[in-house]
């Protein structure tokens, strides 16, 4: 123990206190740094803690106020429920009501539609035996119609035809003609070139025999001479006579080829110029029947320009006819086809309309007329002096819809009768409708009624409508007018007093 005591009391150096100021700094750092970790953490616990509290309370007071709130609703509803419940009753008692009346009208309903079905029917039947009877008579007339425009077309179809036969068969006859006059004439024209082609062959024969003669004399002269001078030059020339021999004969052959080709340029040339000369000739009357044949086709073509021309026009005239009848025959179905739907559409609006009919329609569906006997003579004096011959013949075809013209004539005054009354009554609606905006202005608080004069409004014992100026003074003999009464409304007072 002395020991030790005596090493603590020993003087520390510098540096060992440099170590333990060290030390001791670091020691503090770290209690200083686990101080803020504790701190934080116990303010982290206790954020989490107010969280989960204030939600937990937060529950709380919602379940608190559905169940307040559910309570005021479920109260609230219990009272629209009643509301609702006497309402239907009363509604299902109205209902009732109105069913077994319905009930009892359809009952009446159905057995004066029975009723008003027959006499329809009956109405009906007459009106399509009448339409029948029309469309019968239009149809004979149609086809009485058709039948003569298919008459006059075949007619004219079958004269067009026989004439155009008979003018091919003419044209024919003279085509044939015409080619005979032309073979004919060919055939005479073959004959006479031949005969004179006979002739001047024969001609330059006999002209060929004389000059022949005339040469051979002429030749044999020749010959002889020359025989003689050969035996004078043979004996002369002996060497040159081998080389005149071939020329000799080279001259003979060219001679003959000159010759011959000459007689047959001579030839060509006579034969070009008859030739010629009969060409000319057979132009010429050539030219003249062909202009004769080309007046007679002209003439040809000309009526038959015209025969086609009238065929055409007939041909145009007779489709127009046929369109025009066609037209005509889908206007007459297209009219018949408009009249037939409004008829059908006449018998629905009919039909529809007999629901609506009343018990005094049903049983008596066309009405007595209003007008006394006078009246109604001279209403028929006045017809008679304004209609005219085709008037009255149209009016005859229109005797069967006075009962449906009486009908129109009194729904139609019906109809006038209600938009009056129904003009009247919106009127009424009208007026209705100010007083009781008048009313509700006057009972309820809101600013724009506060803005206008309301005669229930008081305040200070004063009312916002104008006071008149001056009043009567009452005599006594006089009646006392009503008194008059300011009534406050309870919820402008409550709303003062709260």
């Amino acid at each position: 123990m002395s020991k030790k005591g005596k090493k603590a009391k020993m003087p520390l150096s510098d540096e060992e206190q440099l170590l333990l100021f060290q030390q001791k700094l670091l020691a503090e750092e770290e209690m200083a740094k686990k101080k803020e970790r504790l701190l934080s953490q116990f303010l982290k616990d206790k954020l989490a803690k107010e969280e989960h509290n204030s939600a937990l309370n937060l529950y709380k007071i919602n379940t608190q106020w559905r169940t307040v709130l559910r309570e005021v609703k479920t109260r609230e509803l219990h009272k629209d429920i009643e509301i609702l419940s006497q309402t239907f009753e009363r509604v299902v008692d109205c209902k009732d009501s109105v069913i077994k009346s319905l009930a009892t009208d359809l009952s009446e309903a159905e057995e004066q539609y029975a009723h008003a079905l027959r006499s329809h029917l009956h109405s009906i039947d007459q009106l399509l035996a009448l339409q029948r009877s029309r469309l019968n008579l239009l149809e004979e007339s149609y086809n009485m119609e058709l039948e003569a425009l298919t008459k006059e077309f075949e007619t004219e179809r079958k004269t067009i035809i026989d004439q155009h036969e008979k003018e091919i068969h003419y044209l024919q006859d003279v085509f044939m003609a015409m080619e005979q006059n032309y073979i004919d004439s060919e055939y005479e024209s073959k004959l006479e070139f031949q005969s004179m082609w006979d002739d001047l062959k024969n001609k330059n024969l006999e002209e060929k025999h004389f000059l022949r003669l005339h040469l051979e004399n002429t030749v044999e002269d020749l010959w002889r001479r020359f025989q003689d001078a050969l035996k004078s030059y043979t004996d002369a020339t002996e060497d040159q006579k081998i080389a005149f021999e071939t020329l000799k004969v080279k001259d003979e052959r060219s001679s003959k080829e000159i010759e011959a080709q000459m007689k047959k340029i001579q030839k060509l040339q006579d034969s070009i110029i008859i030739l010629r000369g009969k060409i000319m000739v057979h132009s010429h009357e050539n030219e003249d029947r062909n202009q004769y044949i080309r007046k007679d086709k002209e003439l040809v073509l000309a009526q038959l320009r015209k025969l086609k021309a009238q065929r055409s026009h007939a041909r145009e005239i007779s489709q127009e006819n046929l369109v025009k009848l066609t037209l005509e025959s889908n206007a007459t179905l297209k009219a018949l086809r408009k009249i037939v739907d409004k008829g059908e559409k006449i018998l629905k609006l009919a039909e529809i309309c007999r629901k609506f009919e009343t018990e005094e329609e049903k049983v008596l569906p066309f009405y007595s007329s209003v007008l006394t006997p006078k009246e109604q003579a001279e209403i028929e004096e006045i017809y008679r002096e304004e209609l005219t011959e085709e008037l009255s013949k149209v009016i005859v075809n229109y005797t069967g819809m006075e009962n449906f013209w009486k009908r129109y004539n009194k729904v139609k005054l019906e109809q006038l009768s209600l938009q009056q009354r129904r003009a009247q009554l919106l009127e009424i609606n009208g007026k209705l409708r100010e007083m009781l905006k008048q009313y509700l202005d006057g009972i309820s608080v809101s600013d724009e009624v506060l803005s206008q004069l309301n005669p229930l409004f008081i305040v200070n014992h004063r009312s916002n409508l104008p006071q008149p100026l001056s009043t009567p003074t009452t005599q006594p003999g006089d009646k006392q007018p009503p008194t008059t009464y300011n009534i406050i409304e309870a919820a402008h007072v409550i709303s003062h007093i709260l």
